[in-house]
């Protein structure tokens, strides 16, 4: 199947670590070429220099998400750089904010610092590509939302909060944006495979239990309706559906990828 993004202008924040790296791979292998978004430059420097000797073009831009001003210049220099405007966004840059704790034990500024990271971060970037998009009648966004976001999560309240309100922001901007034929959606990975699952979930449960780290890592996959926990190839397969021309009557959504946990 032909996504057509070969030689798009696509922006990603977060894009060197954990998931964040194997979506901006996963573009990269399209043919895309790359605006990468970060506030530490230094991993994402060593992954573009991997990437352009592997043919990808990749442009680097140091960036705080949560300063509009900083977000609206990162954009421009990437626009600057390839000489046109953003044709998708994929906002991944994200934090998990306190856990464990309740929302009364939660303080207001660790709620402040998680929904201006998950919700004004992802604002702000939007703020800055929309109206290069609007100019040439077309564009994508997608943003990394999460399933906490669409269930609530005890000890979580913070995140869930920030992940709800991403949706929010989705469905306002796709129903604003879709005259100028711009798609926004959200994808919204469940537990995703990797050192976290691996070392803190898997060892929470297993340590609570007296059972191993592979009985704990079954235990918490079965509570999918598929009995699998996903990976962050499932989460980048569905950022690229949803950048891609295949999804072009598709906005305003929020895809779970979670193996049949937020909508079952």
């Amino acid at each position: 199947m032909n996504l057509e993004l070969e030689n798009k202008i696509v922006a990603l924040t977060g894009p060197a670590k954990g998931m964040g790296e194997v979506i901006t791979r996963a573009f990269a292998a399209q043919g895309a070429r790359l605006v990468l978004l970060a506030r530490d430059t230094t991993p994402v420097e060593r992954l573009a220099k991997e990437l352009r000797t592997c043919g990808s073009e990749s442009f680097v831009a140091s960036c705080d998400i949560t300063d509009p001003e900083a977000a609206e210049a990162a954009v421009q220099a990437g626009i600057g750089h390839y000489g046109k405007a953003i044709d998708v966004l994929v906002n991944i840059a994200g934090g998990s904010g306190p856990i464990g704790k309740t929302g009364t034990e939660t303080t207001a500024e660790e709620f402040r610092q998680i929904v201006d990271l998950n919700m004004t971060g992802c604002f702000n970037t939007i703020h800055a590509v929309a109206p290069g998009m609007i100019a040439q009648k077309a564009g994508r966004i997608v943003n990394v939302g999460g399933t906490f976001g669409m269930r609530g999560r005890a000890g979580r309240m913070a995140y869930s909060a920030s992940k709800w309100g991403l949706r929010g922001i989705t469905k306002s901007f796709a129903l604003e944006l879709g005259g100028h034929n711009i798609n926004v959606n959200t994808v919204a990975p469940g537990m995703v495979d990797g050192p976290r699952f691996r070392d803190k979930v898997c060892a929470d449960i297993a340590a609570r239990e007296g059972i191993s780290l592979e009985d704990a890592a079954a235990r918490h996959a079965a509570d999918y309706a598929l009995a699998r926990v996903s990976t962050s190839a499932d989460v980048a397969d569905a950022c690229l559906f949803l950048a891609s021309a295949r999804a072009r009557q598709i906005t305003g959504v929020d895809l779970p990828v979670d193996g049949g946990w937020a909508a079952l």
